[in-house]
């Protein structure tokens, strides 16, 4: 699917989040600028979340209880080492599931392999100008919004 910009951006991830459930998982997956988290910002949108939605790069997680399903979002970019990866997701992990919250995480690459049933987003730069976004389902079917 071709996305041209910043508002198209968020209007997919708030499309998106009228089809997850709390406990949903979402992997955002493409390269830096892309544009992972302006499509969380339209997943919290969707969400009616009031909080400002800000990479949590430096952070690692960030916690997002105001709207009608709270959120967690991850992103382990700076993560180099699989247990240090693994040992995150478990942990924000296990507040989703106490929280009955949507997990999305950015940079999923090293725990990808440990994690089951999960909505899979691949962003990529179009040719000239805009993304493309490639979504899958947690039965790893082509979704298209």
């Amino acid at each position: 699917m071709f996305v041209e910009n910043f508002e198209q951006t968020l209007n997919l991830g708030e499309k998106l989040s009228h089809k997850l459930n709390s406990q949903s998982i979402v992997l955002l997956k493409g390269p830096i600028g892309a544009g992972k988290t302006s499509f969380v910002q339209g997943i919290a949108k969707g969400l009616s979340i009031s909080e400002d939605i800000t990479s949590p790069t430096f952070a690692i997680s960030h916690h997002y209880a105001s709207g009608t399903i709270p959120l967690i979002h991850l992103d382990l970019y700076r993560l180099e080492e699989i247990s240090s990866a693994k040992e995150v997701f478990f942990s924000e992990e296990e507040e989703a599931i106490q929280r009955q919250a949507i997990l999305v995480i950015e940079w999923p690459e090293l725990i990808e392999p440990i994690i089951q049933n999960f909505w899979r987003i691949e962003i990529s730069y179009a040719k000239h100008y805009g993304r493309n976004y490639e979504i899958r389902d947690p039965k790893n079917l082509l979704t298209f919004l």
